[in-house]
């Protein structure tokens, strides 16, 4: 049986670290998030950020701007928080409505300010091996692994899913940890293959249960990025009752990943404020 890689434990540990710090700090850091339209999953995620910034001492603020909102609209109210010497972190909740025209509205964030570290500035420093900001989901992987003591030098690490979010600054934080890294996606050839390869899989391709015993290596790490809705049902990329008896560790859905990405946006906004003081 594969050890449980529990996120939300240990993104509990963190938050209750990160409680104190802030408060040893004497800053007040504070959280703006910008939200377009009404999506139900989307509000539901700002909600449980807002309840986070809560519980660890950093202030946030909500900009809702209604569904039918222009690109032009949504980027003034980003330049205001941009401009607003009291806001460290800005996060624009994704995906945005179609007419929104995403990679302007991502530009328009203050680097400075882009906890969220989708702008292609902080991209870049990733990519060369200094982030800034890394992205929430993938900075909350590693963390993960580090606390579970996972060695990532010289590891074969596959990522299933090339996306900006998720797959690409995840195999960018691998390759800086280290390890020997494989993007899948759609195009690849002999992909179960290219799985089974892997001594780290992450799978981050947004399809239920599409991660099957046949494509993991005994032994191997399995971290699942994935939600799902499958009969009524939360459930990963991944056939976790069919691969936890071969992986050595696994993420469960929920309570693995979901978890450590909220942690690291408060330790990314309160690095923010840390940083403009």
């Amino acid at each position: 049986m594969a050890t449980i890689l529990d996120g939300k434990a240990v993104s509990e540990k963190r938050l209750e670290l990160l409680k104190e710090a802030i408060g040893e700090s004497g800053l007040y850091p504070r959280l703006a998030t910008v939200i377009v339209g009404s999506e139900p999953a989307s509000q539901m995620y700002v909600r449980m950020k807002h309840r986070a910034c809560e519980r660890v001492g950093i202030g946030s603020i909500g900009i809702e701007c209604p569904g039918d909102a222009t690109t032009e609209k949504v980027i003034e109210s980003i330049t205001r928080l941009n401009r607003d010497p009291d806001i460290n972190g800005i996060l624009v909740q994704l995906p945005l409505p179609k007419q929104i025209d995403t990679e302007r509205v991502i530009a328009a964030v203050n680097t400075d300010k882009d906890v969220d570290g989708f702008h292609p500035t902080s991209l870049g420093l990733l990519m060369s091996g200094k982030p800034r900001f890394a992205p929430c989901t993938p900075k909350g992987i590693m963390t993960l692994l580090a606390e579970y003591k996972i060695p990532l030098a010289g590891a074969r690490a596959v990522v299933a899913g090339r996306s900006i979010d998720v797959g690409r600054p995840m195999a960018a934080l691998l390759t800086n940890a280290d390890a020997t890294v494989t993007v899948c996606h759609s195009r690849t050839r002999d992909l179960p293959a290219e799985l089974r390869r892997a001594d780290i899989l992450i799978s981050a391709v947004g399809k239920a249960h599409f991660i099957t015993p046949e494509m993991v290596k005994p032994g191997a790490v399995v971290i699942d990025v994935g939600i799902n809705q499958l009969n009524g049902k939360l459930v990963g990329d991944v056939d976790f009752d069919g691969i936890k008896d071969i992986a050595s560790a696994i993420t469960p859905v929920p309570g693995g990943v979901g978890p450590m990405t909220i942690a690291t946006l408060m330790e990314n906004t309160f690095a923010a404020a840390t940083r403009m003081e």
